[in-house]
């Protein structure tokens, strides 16, 4: 299976979603994430990984198979395997642009792959991203967004565009801000989850944190496995048929009055 994780403004977690997604996933298929973010990576120089595989050599290679994206992976120190973007935004765009798109796609062969889960972190999206045919092409599409005015606003204006994207749109909320009633009741959609704000959750899911705070213990990791569980669930129950219903439903302004957080 192949998820894309994206945003539609600002920087809402994506990328510690997707690993945490990854580290928490609950199998059988083995996770990978790949950093497909137009704007550059940021796992590269966060795990100090080594900059000969990237997506960037998985763009220049010259023959695709379903089995290609698990040979440029790297391994963090949890054993996830990751295959990161590169730092610069230039490199990361040229990258994108060369992969093929469709059931060409290297990440969407190795999401046909039934012991394969694969994760991609396409990061802000408009409708000109390189990452967009990721996402097209994905079996679900996670849209992140913070729970406060400034952002709900931009996903109110943008996601009726956005859930056309993919064939299962999900929409999910990071961090503090409004309650999950008062967003869905304003946007008038279903919000599949909450995660939570965790600074040292994050930090376990880029080694730093002690043995106690691992991803397995912390709120965020909690979080992520429980969303990985029930999307993993949705996607397995929908297989045998292609979906022609989306998770959102009709999409509407926000109110201008009403109180919650």
């Amino acid at each position: 299976m192949l998820i894309a994780v994206c945003s539609l403004k600002s920087s809402p977690g994506v990328t510690t979603l997707a690993v945490a997604l990854g580290a928490r996933w609950p199998g059988p298929e083995v996770p990978v994430v790949v950093e497909a973010d137009p704007a550059g990576g940021d796992l590269m120089t966060r795990f100090r990984l080594s900059s000969e595989l990237t997506l960037v050599r998985l763009a220049a290679s010259t023959r695709f198979r379903a089995d290609q994206l698990a040979h440029h992976a790297q391994f963090l120190p949890d054993g996830l395997r990751v295959l990161p973007g590169p730092v610069q935004a230039e490199q990361a765009r040229a990258a994108l642009g060369l992969l093929a798109t469709g059931a060409s796609s290297p990440l969407r062969r190795a999401g046909d792959r039934a012991d394969t889960a694969v994760i991609a972190d396409c990061g802000r999206v408009d409708p000109d991203s390189p990452a967009l045919s990721i996402i097209r092409s994905a079996d679900a599409m996670l849209l992140v967004a913070r729970p406060r005015d400034d952002e709900l606003a931009h996903v109110a204006l943008k996601l009726e565009a956005a859930q056309r994207w993919s064939q299962r749109p999900c929409f999910v909320l990071a961090g503090h801000g409004h309650r999950v009633g008062y967003v869905s009741n304003e946007l008038r959609i279903p919000v599949m989850a909450h995660i939570p704000y965790d600074v040292k959750g994050a930090e376990a899911l880029c080694g730093q944190g002690g043995s106690r705070s691992g991803p397995n213990r912390s709120a965020l990791g909690r979080a992520a496995a429980k969303l990985a569980l029930s999307l993993r669930g949705s996607l397995i129950a929908s297989a045998p048929e292609a979906s022609s219903q989306p998770l959102l439903a009709s999409v509407g302004q926000p109110r201008q009055n009403g109180a919650g957080s």
